[in-house]
């Protein structure tokens, strides 16, 4: 080979490896650039890069080189996507039995949790009538995952969320609240006494009255549990606060009448959240927007706001659904659509027309 020839391949052979470390020192630089400040944290591709150039580069020439990382680093980066890249983790298959779909896993859970005297057997005989087949054992497995104990076990405990749901049903709420009303005196504070039942929501306003006094009470009492009302009828449990209202006399001609009473302990009024919810439904929608002039206006207002409830208002508490829906006549769903009104506008809904 000639000279020349030997000459020119050195120079540029020399060139291009300064061309490398000129490469790698400016991806540092711009890194650098993007973060002054705190740990330095380089990106994926920042990675890439810097892999792609200290693999040509080799490790003795990166020893002068690198500045951010170091030269094993870089290495280490490089064999780990090539590792990535060959990976085959994916498309390998677990040895033993397929895992069960997550829709029926998640089934089996709800079963075993509303079910709380379900053991596995029943689980599997309930799955069947259902057209999903599994074994006993996997259900076992599925619910010792999330830590569900056995039937016998379960049976044991009961959770507040499914002992309030049961009892529900049985469960009453009398409460009184104030309004403020216009009279020829001036303004009147009148107590309202309604009773809620807690299953159905459907409520009923007992009584009212600007002196709420024992013979008043005494009186409603009397009232209340007769069959016209169906508020207090023999059997649920009432759950009164401490009201002043609620007099002895009223808690004791309400047990005469077949109802006991579980008094709700001082300061709680989360205990009774429920009729405490009437409340503020009632005073939102109504009484903070209307000026109340006499008794009469008052119980009208609250009338047509029970009704309202009953009948108009969707429960969310309940599914979003209505407490007392009416029967739809014939042809009611093709009709045009109107909007009905309450108490000048303040209560609206909406239904169709029957054509």
């Amino acid at each position: 080979m000639d000279w020349t020839h030997l000459l020119a391949s050195i120079t540029g052979t020399v060139d291009q490896e300064r061309l490398l470390h000129h490469e790698s020192l400016a991806t540092e630089n711009r890194s650098l650039r993007h973060q002054r400040q705190g740990r330095l944290r380089l990106s994926d591709s920042e990675r890439q890069a810097l892999t792609v150039i200290g693999q040509k580069l080799g490790k003795p020439a990166l020893q002068g080189v690198a500045q951010i990382v170091k030269p094993e680093t870089m290495l280490a980066w490089h064999r780990t996507r090539v590792a990535q890249k060959f990976d085959g983790a994916q498309q390998r298959q677990s040895p033993g039995r397929p895992t069960i779909d997550r829709e029926l896993d998640a089934l089996i859970v709800r079963r075993a949790q509303d079910n709380r005297s379900w053991g596995y057997d029943r689980i599997v005989g309930a799955l069947a009538t259902l057209g999903l087949t599994v074994s006993a054992q996997t259900v076992g497995n599925v619910l010792r995952r999330p830590g569900i104990a056995p039937a016998p076990e379960r049976q044991t405990t009961t959770p507040w969320q499914e002992c309030i749901r049961t009892h529900l049903a049985v469960l009453v709420a009398p409460h009184c609240c104030t309004a403020k009303v216009w009279t020829l005196g001036g303004l009147v504070t009148y107590y309202v006494l309604f009773v809620l039942h807690l299953g159905s929501r459907k409520s009923q306003v007992a009584g009212i009255t600007p002196h709420p006094n024992e013979a008043w009470m005494v009186q409603v009492a009397r009232n209340v549990p007769m069959e016209a009302w169906g508020c207090l009828a023999p059997g649920p449990y009432r759950i009164p606060d401490r009201d002043t209202p609620c007099c002895a006399a009223f808690q004791h001609l309400s047990e005469d009448a077949g109802v006991e009473c579980v008094v709700l302990p001082p300061r709680s009024p989360n205990f009774n959240a429920s009729a405490e919810r009437w409340v503020r439904a009632v005073k939102e929608a109504c009484r903070a927007r209307v000026r109340l002039c006499g008794e009469d206006a008052l119980r009208h207002v609250l009338n047509e706001d029970v009704d309202h409830a009953h009948q108009k208002r969707h429960h969310q508490g309940k599914g979003n659904v209505l407490l007392l829906p009416r029967a739809s006549p014939a042809g009611e769903h093709d009709g045009t659509m109107q909007c009905r009104e309450r108490l000048g506008g303040l209560l609206q809904y909406y239904e169709r027309e029957a054509e």
